[in-house]
C-alpha cells in the first residue's frame, strides 16, 4: 500500500451480521473495496451478496484463500475472533477485529505476536475512541482543562430493544463468553484505560435478573486507577431505552456526556469565573454538526492506519487490556474478593 491511496485496499469481512453494515459503510466512505465476505447461513450471503455487491462465503477460510484481500473486518461472534484472526494474520493480512479481542489472554497473546510478525496492523474495534465527544474529552484531559481526574462514571445499557429474549448467540456462554460486562463492559473498560489511565484493581457484582440466559445480564464493576482515582463502571440488559455516557471529574473541571435526554453533547463545567456556588459554574459545551457513527469513522481509521496516514487508534495491546479488565471482574464477582491487576 502506498500512503494516501485508501482506493487500492480490497477488503473481506468475516460475519455479516448487523454490526457488518457498519464495517462496509466505513470501508465505502474510506474508498476501499470490499470485495468478499464469509457467513455460515445461507440467507445472510443471499442478501449480502445483493446489498454488497461482493462474493459470499459459507467459511471465511475458503475466502482467505481464494480472495486477494489486503484487510478483514472479523463481525463474528466472540468465540470465533481468534480463528479468524490468526488466519487472516498468518496470510499477511491486516485485521480490525470488533470487541472482545479474543475470550482469554493466551489467544489475544496469539494475535498481538502473529500481527507483529507479519508486519501488518490488528486493529480492536473499541468505536468508542473515535467519537468525536470522546476525541474531544481526551484532548481536554491530556492539556489539563481539568486538572487531575479523580472520579469517573461509565455507562452503557439497553433493554434490547424491548425484545422479551436477548439477540442471537449473546445469551450463550458458549458463543459469547460472557454477557453485559463483556459485552458492553469490554468497551467501557477501554474508554477507562483511554481517559484515566492504567488500572490498579477492580471489584464487581452481577446477576441475572430478567432474562433466561446463562450469562449475566446486569453489572455494576469499580475501578482503582494507578493514580489513585476511582471509576464506576455500569452495563446492564436490563434498562429501559438505551444509554451511552461517561463523566469525568477533576480537580479543576469535569467533563459530562450522555445520550439519555436527547442527542449527546459534550459539557465542560469548570469556575475559571464562577466562585462560591455549589450548583453553578462556568460551561463549556461541545456540539458537532454531523459527528457521524463511531464505528464507522474507526473503519476509516483502520483504512489510515494501513495507508500510513495515521497511528492504530486501538491496538492489539489495547483490546487485550480490556478482555484483562473484564476476566478481573468476572474473578472479583466469583470470589467476592477485589482483584489486583
Amino acid at each position: 500500500m502506498t500512503q494516501g491511496s485508501p482506493q487500492l485496499l480490497n477488503v473481506g469481512i468475516i460475519g455479516a451480521g448487523a454490526i457488518s453494515s457498519r464495517h462496509f459503510e466505513g470501508y465505502r466512505l474510506a474508498g476501499a473495496n470490499v470485495v468478499a465476505f464469509a457467513d455460515p447461513s445461507e440467507a445472510t450471503r443471499q442478501s449480502r451478496e445483493e446489498e454488497w455487491q461482493a462474493r459470499g462465503y459459507a467459511d471465511f477460510g475458503a475466502m482467505l484463500e481464494r480472495e486477494a484481500v489486503q484487510a478483514v473486518s472479523i463481525c463474528t461472534p466472540n468465540a470465533y475472533h481468534a480463528p479468524a484472526a490468526l488466519a487472516a494474520l498468518s496470510r499477511g493480512i491486516h485485521v480490525l477485529c470488533e470487541k472482545p479481542l479474543s475470550l482469554d489472554l493466551a489467544a489475544c497473546d496469539a494475535m498481538i505476536t502473529a500481527a507483529r510478525e507479519a508486519g501488518v496492523v490488528l486493529q480492536t474495534n473499541h468505536h468508542l475512541r473515535s467519537s468525536p465527544l470522546v476525541e474531544t474529552a481526551k484532548r481536554l484531559i491530556d492539556e489539563g482543562r481539568i486538572g487531575r481526574v479523580t472520579f469517573m462514571r461509565l455507562r452503557q445499557a439497553h433493554d434490547w430493544g424491548g425484545s422479551p429474549e436477548v439477540r442471537g448467540a449473546f445469551g450463550s456462554l458458549a458463543a459469547s463468553g460472557g454477557g453485559t460486562l463483556l459485552d458492553n463492559g469490554c468497551h467501557l473498560m477501554d474508554l477507562a484505560r483511554h481517559l484515566g489511565g492504567e488500572v490498579r484493581n477492580i471489584h464487581a457484582r452481577m446477576h441475572t435478573l430478567k432474562f433466561d440466559i446463562e450469562v449475566e445480564d446486569t453489572a455494576v464493576a469499580t475501578l482503582e486507577f494507578e493514580s489513585g482515582a476511582l471509576a464506576s463502571v455500569e452495563t446492564a440488559w436490563t434498562a429501559t431505552g438505551w444509554e451511552e455516557g461517561f463523566s469525568v471529574y477533576g480537580t479543576a473541571g469535569a467533563l459530562e456526556c450522555t445520550n439519555r435526554l436527547g442527542k449527546p453533547r459534550l459539557r465542560h463545567l469548570h469556575r475559571s469565573f464562577a466562585f462560591g456556588a455549589w450548583g453553578e459554574g462556568d460551561e463549556t459545551w461541545y456540539d458537532f454538526a454531523n459527528p457521524g457513527n463511531a464505528h464507522v469513522r474507526s473503519v476509516g481509521h483502520f483504512v489510515a492506519s494501513i495507508t500510513g496516514d495515521a497511528p492504530v487508534v486501538c491496538t492489539g495491546e489495547d483490546g487485550r487490556e480490556s478482555v484483562r479488565l473484564v476476566l478481573g471482574g468476572y474473578e472479583s464477582a466469583r470470589s467476592g474478593l477485589t482483584v489486583e491487576l
